[in-house]
């Protein structure tokens, strides 16, 4: 493996903090955006293979390490052995909830490796409960939420950056968020900055924020950082209906 794994400088809460969301989003990455290369690389014919999350935002399939003990806590060993036995989604529900421990148990033996007290200890646990969880986000258990408050919010103005517009003429602008709308006054960005505050990225899983480029899918109707779906504001303008990956992999099916 040579996902950065050698390299361990954290030593503060911060640092930590940020090791702990590398390899998350990395892990997220495997089980949303690069969903089937992930499954294919899951062969149940292989050897005990782990999912591993490095620091750099990268995502492995890998045999686990063979150093005893291992440098950190190593991932759930045999992930691919269940993959024909269960259902895609329960398949994938699963690693994600072994992903989770390991994402913890990462974080908390760095945290006990450099000493941190009772308080800095607390401090990383809140950090890390403030994210959704590897299985919140791909089992859409954090979004649905997300989505009744967004739908209610979309329908109370048509001003606001982040409207649903769809079908019409202005298709493009309705479906990203940066700047899209011209601002009336600071008291009108704080409550748009609040109202989407608890949007979550179908991809990463992280939070909206006014100042980044969003984009909509027009079949499973979630939001995505553009960043995450290779999806810049230019291109966005000649998309007339935008279909997410995961959309676009079913509808590749036969």
């Amino acid at each position: 493996m040579d996902g950065g794994e050698g390299q361990y400088n954290a030593r503060t809460v911060e640092e930590v903090f940020k090791d702990f969301k590398g390899r998350r989003a990395g892990m997220i990455k495997a089980l949303t955006t690069d969903v089937e290369d992930f499954y294919e690389q899951c062969d149940p014919e292989k050897e005990n293979l782990c999912l591993y999350g490095f620091p750099s935002e990268q995502w492995e399939v890998n045999l686990p390490a063979e150093e005893v003990p291992p440098e950190i806590p190593e991932p759930a060993l045999g992930i691919n052995f269940a993959r024909n036995g269960m259902k895609k989604k329960d398949w994938l529900a699963l690693v994600a909830v072994h992903s989770d421990a390991w994402l913890l148990a990462v974080a908390f033996y760095f945290g006990a490796r450099f000493g941190f007290d009772k308080t800095d200890r607390k401090r990383l646990f809140n950090m890390v409960n403030d994210l959704p969880t590897l299985y919140e986000v791909v089992n859409g258990t954090e979004k649905k939420q997300v989505k009744m408050e967004k739908s209610s919010v979309s329908n109370h103005s048509s001003n606001k950056a982040k409207t649903n517009l769809k079908g019409k003429g202005n298709d493009s602008q309705g479906k990203y968020t940066k700047s899209v709308q011209p601002k009336e006054d600071d008291e009108l960005d704080e409550e748009d900055e609040d109202e989407h505050g608890e949007t979550l990225c179908g991809a990463c899983g992280e939070n909206y924020a006014s100042d980044e480029f969003w984009i909509c899918c027009d079949i499973c109707e979630k939001w995505f950082h553009g960043k995450c779906v290779k999806i810049t504001p230019a291109r966005a303008e000649h998309i007339k209906q935008y279909k997410c990956p995961s959309c676009s992999n079913k509808r590749a099916r036969p």
